[in-house]
């Protein structure tokens, strides 16, 4: 195996752990809902605290990529990660649930852009997006374990031992990184002479002055949220109150749904070159997921089978969010390389925390009867993931271009 494949697969298990936080309560959550009473805005708000850290850390995430490099930075933030996936076994309330989520972003904050920040240095051009696609597709692993492993694991042990697991397989990745972690290729000279931290952040400002970044924002605030919304968070309770899916039974559909999403996204590069360019790849993706949101927010009553392919389709067309990283590494010099990652996920995070939020919001607009939530409910929610898809793919593609 090639030493920048080795790294790549060693960034990306440590962002499957994100990945694994973040959508822990997918199977999960109509259960902790159910324990600690949360009604669907205060499920929306916990699986959204875990972003809004994220978006907290971006901006001294980004400086501290390029000044520390992401090894360091990784092991420093893990902690904090380890400790609130451990706090979430314990929790008695949404309040805590909410803290515990928020204290693992931060130490998950690193994650992503580790990846794409490693995954640029040791490979150029074409080469540097092939290792950059792979290492995002590996880190679905992280919600497959989400899914069925983590619900059929809390048939066992109760949700919470399930949720104490994931803390152990933390400090399993964790001791991995520590030992094989590097940030370069050995012998590569430092990237940059050392910044002031004065300097690194009026980078920040020249970051989000370049041309042409403002298109690639309005596309990543929506085009990874919608996907993360619909299998982190509303996925789960639609198959429960519209399908009557137990926890075993959602965790099947939830496996397929990830099992879509390598599916989409290692034949991304020659899909790219058969619609000829990037911008109409990333276009085509965004209204496809669309369009099945479309269906599944109008088409009343849709059968356990259709609704299924849909989802699973869903997550298959959500491939294109990698293009728009790799368009946006391309916009900016090495020196910057951390903190235009970060600028670009702090859209990402935003989105996925605001987005469900906002669907929480529209699904508890319908009341329950005996315990559950109408098919209306949730028709209206994904109709709304919908417009803002459309909404995002017009900036992206209306907006003025960089170089």
């Amino acid at each position: 195996m090639k030493p920048a494949t080795r790294i790549m697969f060693l960034a990306a298990t440590v962002t499957a752990i994100s990945q694994l936080h973040r959508a822990s309560l997918s199977a999960l959550g109509p259960d902790v809902a159910r324990e600690l009473d949360m009604p669907p805005a205060a499920l929306g708000a916990a699986g959204a605290a875990f972003f809004f850290a994220l978006m907290a850390g971006q901006i001294p995430v980004g400086i501290a990529l390029d000044r520390i490099g992401p090894r360091r930075l990784t092991l420093w933030l893990a902690p904090a990660a380890m400790a609130g996936a451990a706090l979430q076994a314990f929790v008695q309330d949404g309040t805590q649930l909410w803290l515990a989520r928020f204290l693992m972003g931060i130490g998950c904050s690193a994650a992503f852009m580790s990846l794409v920040v490693l995954c640029t240095t040791w490979a150029r051009g074409a080469e540097s997006t092939k290792l950059l696609t792979q290492g995002f597709a590996f880190s679905q692993i992280g919600l497959v374990v989400a899914g069925a492993p983590l619900a059929f694991l809390a048939l066992w042990t109760g949700w919470r031992g399930a949720m104490l697991a994931t803390a152990v397989l933390t400090l399993a990745a964790t001791l991995w990184w520590w030992r094989d972690a590097q940030d370069a290729p050995p012998g590569t000279p430092p990237r940059i002479p050392r910044e002031s931290l004065l300097r690194a952040f009026i980078g920040q400002f020249t970051v989000w002055a370049t041309p042409g970044l403002h298109r690639l924002l309005c596309m990543h605030m929506v085009g990874y949220a919608a996907m993360a919304t619909m299998l982190a968070i509303w996925t789960a309770p639609y198959l429960r109150d519209v399908q009557g899916l137990d926890a075993t039974g959602r965790g099947w559909v939830l496996l397929a749904m990830v099992a879509g999403l390598p599916a989409g996204l290692l034949p991304l590069p020659r899909i790219e070159r058969l619609l000829g360019g990037r911008l109409r790849t990333v276009v085509t993706g965004a209204l496809s997921t669309a369009a099945i949101l479309a269906v599944l927010a109008l088409v009343p009553g849709l059968p356990l089978w259709a609704a299924t392919l849909l989802l699973v389709g869903l997550c298959v067309t959500s491939a294109y969010p990698v293009l728009v990283v790799a368009e946006n590494r391309a916009l900016f010099p090495d020196h910057m390389a951390g903190r235009a990652a970060t600028t670009l996920n702090l859209a990402q995070v935003l989105g996925s925390a605001a987005l469900p939020i906002a669907v929480g919001w529209v699904v508890g607009a319908w009341p329950e009867t005996g315990g559950v939530r109408p098919e209306a409910a949730y028709r209206a929610g994904f109709g709304l993931i919908s417009l803002a898809l459309v909404a995002g793919a017009a900036g992206y593609a209306l907006l003025p271009k960089g170089r």
